[in-house]
């Protein structure tokens, strides 16, 4: 039996902080640059996302940093903790990259970062990743999601054609939190309130009068509503899953780590669910 070629180690990108910039009260960008970021590109899907790396407190590692030594040598108490972030955007022409932050105050670990960030600071990640783009040719597109899913369906609809037929549905906290977007696609900005975190996303696809035609639909978020929204557009609707790019972002009342480490089962179980109830394709 043939052996399986060894997995070659993934090599973290090294960058360096070039700016900040506070975009409404609870939304911080940072924008990265720097030779590290030679061999680095966010150019194929609207939701490329990097994990960037961040060490324990107290906890420092020998130059050239290697991941693969710190993760061999040190106990996994010492090992850098990773924070999922979109990419808001990527300049190929200059090597910048734009990673936008929600912040929670002191809650967490990469907001408190961002908003501490000053030029100079090295930030290492590993990816990117992503799935997702919107399909040309779809009759029309829906885009829902909350903070955490704002940056993908900002640059999502930034990619989209003059003239293109989208729904675009965002929640946020109050109005403050609104941004300028430039698409000629005029999105929804939900304002939350004191209303539960996606509360008013489904109460607004629910009510959305669907256009005729193949929808390509984009729906991300708090894992909670994206459960409700899935069962209402694949078993309601019937939309097939190949034009559903569908996940829950995060979880009330887990962390990443917590939530990461349920998410594929917690994603395996509700698909089960709702698969064997939505209509046959």
């Amino acid at each position: 039996m043939a052996l399986r070629p060894a997995r070659k180690p993934r090599k973290p990108h090294s960058a360096q902080v070039i700016r900040t910039e506070r975009l409404t009260p609870h939304m911080q960008r940072v924008v990265l640059g720097g030779e590290g970021l030679d061999e680095f590109a966010a150019d194929t899907c609207t939701d490329h996302y990097v994990k960037i790396l961040f060490s324990p407190a107290g906890v420092s590692y020998p130059e050239p940093f290697d991941l693969e030594r710190i993760r061999e040598e040190l106990p996994r108490e010492q090992w850098p903790v990773t924070r999922t972030y979109t990419v808001r955007a990527w300049d190929p022409e200059h090597r910048e990259l734009t990673l936008d932050f929600v912040l929670h105050g002191e809650e967490g670990l990469a907001g408190p970062w961002a908003l501490r960030a000053r030029p100079g600071e090295v930030v290492r990640f590993m990816g990117p990743g992503g799935a997702y783009a919107p399909d040309p040719d779809a009759d029309w597109h829906l885009l829902v999601g909350d903070e955490s899913a704002l940056p993908a369906i900002a640059r999502s609809l930034e990619s989209l054609p003059d003239g293109a037929t989208a729904y675009a549905f965002v929640e946020i906290a109050g109005p403050e939190e609104e941004q300028k977007i430039d698409s000629d696609v005029e999105v929804i900005w939900l304002h939350r309130g004191s209303r539960p975190v996606g509360e008013a996303l489904v109460e607004a696809v629910r009510t959305l009068d669907f256009p005729e035609g193949r929808v390509h639909a984009f729906v991300h978020g708090e894992a909670h509503f994206v459960k409700q929204l899935r069962h209402l557009l694949r078993v309601e609707h019937g939309v097939p899953r190949e034009d559903l790019s569908i996940s829950g972002y995060w979880r009330l009342g887990h962390n990443e780590d917590g939530w990461q480490a349920s998410k594929r089962d917690w994603n395996a179980r509700i698909e089960a669910e709702q698969e064997g109830a939505a209509p046959a394709a």
